[in-house]
């Protein structure tokens, strides 16, 4: 028997994004947007760093977003499956190219607005509720082509209106919101993360910082805007989390430790208490960043801050002051880190650490003292389909098992936590290696990296205990479930 109960009520469900699901990336009078550039192989880590060569499509390049799963066609079929799983909650998001295609149109684009309009009349219709992400990776290219992207204050005017736009168009549909997925991947990926491409010499610190200032004003606007056009929906920020272990306990790791989680926190500190820590100020000063803020931002921040906390948790990580122990960095993993010699590790390198979920969600609470919502968590891994047709992902159980169970253990820890949408209920294109073959999913898909398949949906083993987790309210997790179930 467990030691935890999940609240009545909790949001079980998932978590996609449109630009690793939908494709039709032209359709409906979609424009360009960040994913649309990202080729496979070795040229997408270059492309996602900011090294971009081209702002159209290049001849020959095999950009796995532009059909990713075909959700844009396929929702209906998609969301009938996670209706049989019992999903409380699925999380999306809004294409800002899909409803203004270079962002800069006097008028929204209607093909888009209707598109997500009959998306979530779909959820509503099966009774799942809409977790929306106004900005998932996701800038228009015109705006990244003409202005810098979120270097320019001028997206932030832009964005105002795109968030106003569909706060009025779904204001009867939604309501949960959050403003910028992984607000933090700025500082490791900025192209993927922000738009953000840099000319040689660059200083890209300077640029990466006023980018987030950028944003983060942006956010507090669409926050200010939520809250006067829908009073009751609740909108929030997001946060790749992963609390940073010290290597040792020798005092220089323990600060490492701290300065590498500030470097993350930085963001819904703003974004949470609505104004720059002092830690922000000295990082700046002692690195010539200069920040070219307006006169009525601090007041912006201030007065317009989130409802609650979303984060993604995948695993934990681990820094050391020592040079020669950071020569011992994992592999394929976007936030580096020493090899945890207490940890196992995913196929893709990254480390498995269910505890350090319970602990992060505790470290968030505590710090910001408002509801948490995990809204990405699962294992990235390779599925085999048997010749019978069944994908048996034991090792996908047993990850969320045991990341569940630490979850339901923080929620007894006194963590307010208003729900769990795992990554990637179905598989999806990789944000972070452009790949199919690194599956999330509870449901399969038949496309390989290539872009070849039929793009077939088949039903995993952990489909039938996700769905017994979710019947259960999370008290059943050792549930065997049949294949296809």
């Amino acid at each position: 028997m467990s030691n935890y109960t999940f609240p009545k009520g909790f949001l079980w469900g998932g978590a996609i994004a449109a630009n690793q699901t939908e494709g039709a990336y032209l359709e409906g009078n979609k424009g360009l947007t960040i994913v649309d550039l990202l080729p496979t192989g070795k040229k997408r880590m270059d492309a996602m760093l900011g090294n971009i060569s081209s702002f159209t499509p290049q001849e020959g390049e095999f950009y796995p977003a532009h059909e990713a799963i075909d959700f844009y066609h396929r929702y209906k079929e998609d969301i009938a499956l996670f209706a049989e799983m019992g999903f409380k909650a699925l999380r999306v998001s809004i294409a800002w190219s899909r409803i203004f295609p270079t962002g800069e149109e006097e008028a929204p684009n209607e093909a888009g607005l209707q598109f997500y309009d009959d998306l979530f009349d779909e959820l509503v219709r099966n009774n799942i509720e809409p977790v929306v992400t106004l900005a998932h990776f996701d800038v228009p290219m015109n705006l990244i082509e003409k202005y810098g992207s979120w270097r320019s204050r001028k997206l932030v005017g832009l964005f105002e209106t795109y968030a106003k736009t569909v706060f009025a168009r779904y204001q009867d549909k939604v309501k949960y919101w959050m403003t910028f997925n992984e607000i933090n991947m700025l500082l490791h990926l900025p192209f993927l993360g922000a738009g953000l491409a840099f000319g040689e010499g660059a200083n890209k610190k300077q640029i990466q910082y006023q980018a987030a200032h950028h944003q983060l004003v942006a956010s507090a606007l669409a926050v200010k805007a939520c809250h006067e056009m829908i009073p009751d929906a609740k909108i929030g920020c997001m946060l790749a989390a992963g609390t940073v272990y010290p290597y040792t306990c020798n005092p220089e790791d323990i600060f490492q430790g701290m300065e590498k989680d500030r470097e993350s926190y930085f963001f819904i500190d703003v974004q949470s208490r609505g104004e720059y820590p002092g830690y922000a100020k000295r990082f700046f000063k002692d690195n010539d960043i200069s920040i070219e803020m307006e006169d009525e931002d601090a007041a912006i921040l201030k007065e317009h801050t989130v409802d609650y906390i979303g984060f993604s948790y995948y695993s934990s990580r681990a820094t050391s002051a020592d040079p020669e122990v950071n020569k011992n960095v994992t592999g394929g993993n976007v936030f580096a880190s020493i090899r945890n010699p207490y940890l196992a590790a995913s196929e893709w390198g990254w480390p498995i650490d269910p505890k350090g979920f319970r602990i992060t969600a505790n470290q968030l609470y505590d710090r910001y003292q408002k509801p948490l919502f995990v809204v990405e968590n699962g294992l990235g891994a390779v599925d085999e389909v048997t010749p019978e047709g069944e994908i048996n992902d034991d090792y996908r159980i047993d990850y969320l098992k045991q990341h569940i169970a630490e979850m339901g253990e923080a929620i007894e820890d006194g963590v307010e936590i208003i729900g769990y949408t795992s990554w990637g209920p179905i598989d999806i294109v990789s944000a972070s290696s452009g790949e199919m073959k690194k599956r999330y999913g509870y449901i399969y898909v038949d496309r390989d990296n290539e872009g070849n398949g039929s793009l077939t949906r088949i039903k995993k083993k952990s489909f039938g205990w996700y769905k017994n987790v979710i019947k259960s309210n999370g008290q059943d997790l050792e549930h065997k479930s049949p294949l296809n179930s």
